[in-house]
């Protein structure tokens, strides 16, 4: 039978009441002080950072601003006369005087996977169901929280300091945006993670703005004449991102803490799998130690009736919280569950996001127009008048197919109801007949390709209309736009508007030509220089090595994802053997359906695509899995055990783990005589004091099992 229990919890134990009536006292005896000493110093780090808890995470403030002003400044003061005395945790170390010039990348210690979506009952249930059937579980309890309209945040503590914040970007790695994370008041600088034996861990969260605080920046910009910010959302990403903290701070931000995503202790031992086993109770564990969470707004439920019940109740009242959201998410409370349910490349399979039913509005539309993709399909596109819907100005909209218009009886000049979907993406729900007065005229779809005027074909069993025409040039430049994107040869300098005025001028005119450029002509190009077309060209040349499943997905095969294109490659060591398999073989293959395998199968007989391959090939781009895959580098560590322990700082353990193994080796659990090599992080404990004791395991750093596989 399934764990359940809905304890009640003082989220208020960071400072217990003995504690609080202390900082309290303090408080009042510094606040009628009339001159501060050097041995005042630690006392106004410790109220100031109590009162900061009460005002940013409690909301529960104990003195007023004003109070808090003056006592912030004598604290500044005094740092500035003792500067040897200034404590990293201060409140005035929150902001930088350091200008940030760039966001380097990093990797997340676990990839920031999204989540499923479901809108109503009937979703739930199914979720329910699936959950059930993957864990083998009859009864499953859930919790479930807020989905906060803000950006996403990782935070990154280690021996209790916070050392990192990154973005989401794209789930594997994002930008690091540490400076503009420490002044968010809510965050902490330090928390007591060693209590629960934590010595490095992973946090996630929601940077938002609260209702009231976005509307008062917006009343300030516009007495200062400056432009409106369109949304809390857009704002809270965009402030993580200016260059200067103070700028940060000035765009109110705020932040709730959500996840414990990973969590180590001082042996590197995963304590999500051992100590900290559900859900719940971190979130209320990182409410002792003083993060701001999602206390009365989430529920620990019993099972998926309780959940459409809580969900349903914070659809009604949504509108009066004073935070933006957009939905509510629900996630198994078990982590045994969790593990048995696991991960698609997309989401985890034991959480959803519910997605509250969409803002709509009333617009004209004015006019119709035919968009042709890299695949040909002609999309009909409406232009109406702008509407402001859910803090995003609307002026286009996709119409997605000839037959939803007819089916919906949309026409030139109808007054239509838009709705976002999941607050994200605009479409028509209907057209409002009753208020037509006879000027509105059907809308006609081309009977031939709106840019090559060649003939389309619908193709049986599909609503959309194609240009067959591979020569068509909106295809090629759509073509040429995805090659070049971020998710295949991420080619750095030929975005996608680049690629457009490539295309126009005739340097780009196939695959092949980006390949082929004539740098020394660009370089004369208004708005290009020596120092973009040497970054151009190195991005060009870094392509030439991308991954084999980047290049088959950049190939821009229907139906073929970046997943399946991972799942292909592993059943090849060149690329252009994919022209040998039969649908049946790949119909076989994880993930591939008979649509798929057609596809694939319908590529690789074209002749012209053969040549392609052939062509970049013998432009230096490397089709063939890199032979250190198969010798040296990939059996590197064949027949070799490893251990990692202590915190590491170079990679997380789950990286670690895939390194051993991508090379040949294997991972153990536990120090023996079977042991070749303890890899050593920062405060290693028992571990390595057993393989010292052993004298038959080789004790390495991790720059030296880097060294090992590279």
């Amino acid at each position: 039978m399934a764990y359940f229990s809905a304890p009640v919890y003082d989220y208020n134990m960071k400072y217990s009441a003995a504690q609080t009536k202390q900082l309290s006292e303090l408080t009042l005896q510094l606040k009628n002080k009339l001159a501060f000493a050097e041995a005042d110093i630690n006392s106004l780090v410790e109220i100031l950072n109590f009162h900061e808890y009460r005002y940013y995470v409690l909301n529960e403030p104990l003195i007023s601003d004003t109070e808090y002003d003056e006592l912030f400044h004598a604290l500044k003061a005094l740092e500035a006369k003792y500067p040897n005395q200034v404590n990293q945790n201060s409140p005035t170390q929150r902001v930088s005087s350091d200008l940030n010039s760039d966001f380097p990348t990093v990797e997340h210690t676990v990839p920031m996977l999204s989540l499923d979506n479901s809108y109503n009952a009937d979703d739930l249930n199914d979720f329910d169901r699936r959950v059930k059937e993957l864990s083998g579980e009859t009864e499953v309890s859930y919790v479930v929280e807020p989905k906060f309209d803000g950006s996403s945040i990782a935070l990154l503590y280690k021996n209790n300091q916070l050392v990192r914040g990154a973005t989401r970007g794209n789930g594997v790695a994002g930008e690091e945006v540490t400076q503009n994370v420490r002044v968010i008041q809510s965050i902490p600088l330090t928390a007591e993670l060693d209590k629960l034996g934590i010595a490095r861990a992973e946090l996630r969260g929601e940077i938002v703005i609260r209702k009231d605080v976005f509307d008062e920046i917006n009343a300030k910009r516009q007495a200062n004449g400056e432009k409106l910010l369109a949304n809390s959302r857009n704002s809270a990403a965009g402030a993580l991102r200016v260059k200067d903290p103070k700028e940060a701070r000035a765009r109110g931000l705020d932040a709730f803490l959500y996840q414990l995503g990973y969590a180590v202790d001082v042996d590197g031992n995963d304590l999500l799998q051992t100590e900290l086993v559900r859900h719940h109770d971190n979130i209320a564990h990182l409410a002792s130690l003083g993060f701001k969470v999602p206390v009365t707004e989430s529920k620990l439920c019993k099972n998926i009736n309780e959940v459409a019940a809580f969900v349903q109740e914070w659809e009604e009242k949504r509108d009066s919280y004073e935070y933006e959201i957009d939905g509510m998410v629900i996630k198994v409370n078990e982590r045994h569950i969790q593990n048995k349910c696991g991960f698609t490349a997309h989401h985890p399979r034991w959480a959803i996001a519910y997605k509250f039913k969409a803002k709509q509005g009333t617009t004209k539309l004015l006019d119709v127009e035919f968009q042709v993709g890299r695949t040909g399909a002609i999309t009909p596109v409406a232009k109406v008048e702008p509407l402001a819907l859910a803090g995003v100005i609307i002026s286009s909209i996709s119409l997605h197919n000839e037959d939803i218009i007819k089916q919906k009886d949309i026409r030139l000049g109808d007054t239509v109801l838009i709705e976002r979907a999941g607050d994200v993406i605009p479409y028509v729900v209907k057209s409002m007949e009753e208020l037509r007065d006879g000027s509105e005229s059907p809308i006609v779809f081309p009977t031939e390709c709106p840019v090559c005027s060649s003939k389309p074909e619908k193709p049986e069993g599909e609503a959309v209309w194609r240009c067959i025409n591979a020569e068509c040039p909106a295809q090629i430049e759509e073509r040429l736009i995805h090659f070049v994107s971020k998710d295949a040869m991420d080619i750095d300098g030929l975005g996608k508007d680049i690629v457009r005025r490539f295309y126009a001028s005739g340097y780009l005119k196939t695959v092949e030509d980006i390949y082929q450029l004539p740098y020394e002509e660009i370089e004369q190009l208004e708005g290009w220089g020596a120092k973009s077309v040497q970054k151009l060209k190195n991005g060009v040349e870094a392509s030439k090595n991308r991954k084999l499943e980047k290049i088959l997905y950049a190939l821009g095969i229907r139906h073929v994802g970046l997943g399946t294109a991972k799942i292909l490659v592993k059943e090849v060591e060149h690329l252009l053997e994919l022209k040998d398999f039969t649908q049946e073989r790949l119909v076989e293959l994880q993930d591939v359906g008979p649509k798929v395998a057609q596809s694939i199968t319908d590529f690789f007989a074209i002749e012209k695509n053969i040549e392609l391959l052939h062509n970049l090939e013998s432009l230096g781009v490397i089709l063939e899995k890199p032979a250190a895959d198969e010798a040296a580098g990939g059996k590197v560590l064949k027949g070799l055990t490893f251990l990692f322990t202590g915190t590491l700082s170079k990679f997380g353990r789950n990286e670690a783990k895939d390194m051993v193994e991508e090379n040949g080796g294997k991972t153990v659990s536990g120090v023996s005589k079977n042991l070749n090599y303890l890899v050593v992080g920062e405060n290693a404990g028992s571990k390595l004091k057993k393989a010292q004791e052993l004298g038959t395991v080789n004790i390495i750093s991790e720059d030296e099992f880097l060294n090992m596989i590279q």
